[in-house]
């Protein structure tokens, strides 16, 4: 059985140049590649920017910026400091404003649907519209089936002991690894960019230890209160497939947001970027244009 040594570094070459962000919440890494209207990338916990890399190559005519968040997969360290999903949520805001960016289109997955819900509850003036894939969402905070993983994290040596399996690449397919978010096994190199930042790296696991300990139902359940007044356009894209997030939170997630469409991604679990990117990023192009501001005159 093969065992990573290496590709902890490891980046894409379809998410473009790398960049290096000074925020008030710490140093970001994100990936800033093409022209045009802006779409915005958020990942969930144990995955990087990697994610999204069979999408980003397939929107052109578009600005793509897909951001490292500091869920443990990431190569910064953060300041010592709380990570909150409210932190995380503002720490999006700050990564856009940073570059200058507006009338984004803000598309999340997995713990970073959650931290997209909690940045667009407050209307901020550079969103211009929210796409949802399959997500934590309100009193599946974290879903049922990951609250043991997030018992084991927040516990001194639960993280490293978590992930020490997970050197070796064939446990990855496990399903208390990553084999229930996709259909196939996810490549070698962004599957060591994943796993290896926290296992090599403390202040990289101590982050992840910190998210783990902030997240709660009370975020994303205040999130959604709040959503009942958005007042943009919102696409809820819920992989058809999938294990951890129930279809019925896409529905009302569609529900509570006004006007909000929602579309199945067929042949897709939670992992959707990875199991369907063709698909889903025909539904981000389509639903970008198609709610893009009209021309001034």
């Amino acid at each position: 059985m093969a065992t990573a040594k290496g590709n902890a570094h490891w980046r894409a070459p379809e998410l473009g140049e790398a960049r290096t962000l000074e925020l008030d919440g710490g140093r970001l890494n994100v990936h800033v590649t093409g022209e045009g209207p802006a779409v915005v990338f958020v990942h969930g916990l144990l995955v990087n920017a990697n994610l999204w890399r069979g999408v980003v190559g397939r929107l052109d005519r578009f600005t793509r910026v897909a951001i490292d968040m500091p869920l443990g997969s990431h190569l910064t360290a953060m300041p010592a400091r709380r990570l909150t999903p409210d932190d995380l949520g503002a720490l999006i805001g700050e990564a856009v404003q940073a570059l200058a960016l507006d009338d984004v289109t803000l598309v999340g997955n997995d713990t970073g649907g959650a931290l997209c819900q909690i940045a667009a509850s407050h209307r901020p003036d550079w969103l211009g519209r929210l796409v949802l894939t399959s997500c934590d969402a309100f009193e599946h905070f974290p879903p049922p089936m990951l609250k043991p993983l997030f018992a084991q994290l927040r516990v001194p040596g639960g993280a490293l002991a978590a992930l020490t399996p997970m050197r070796m690449r064939a446990a990855r397919r496990l399903p208390i690894a990553y084999g229930l978010l996709t259909h196939h096994a996810i490549a070698d190199a962004p599957s060591d960019s994943y796993v290896l930042p926290s296992l090599h790296d403390a202040e990289i696991r101590a982050d992840l230890v910190r998210v783990s300990r902030g997240v709660d139902s009370c975020h994303t359940r205040q999130a959604a209160e709040r959503l009942k007044a958005f007042d943009r356009p919102a696409l809820i894209a819920w992989s058809a497939d999938d294990k951890f997030f129930p279809r019925e939170d896409g529905e009302r997630l569609a529900a509570t947001i006004p006007g909000a469409r929602f579309e199945l991604v067929a042949g897709a679990r939670t992992f959707s970027p990875e199991d369907r990117p063709v698909q889903l990023a025909d539904l981000i192009a389509e639903f970008a244009r198609e709610t893009a501001p009209a021309p001034a005159a």
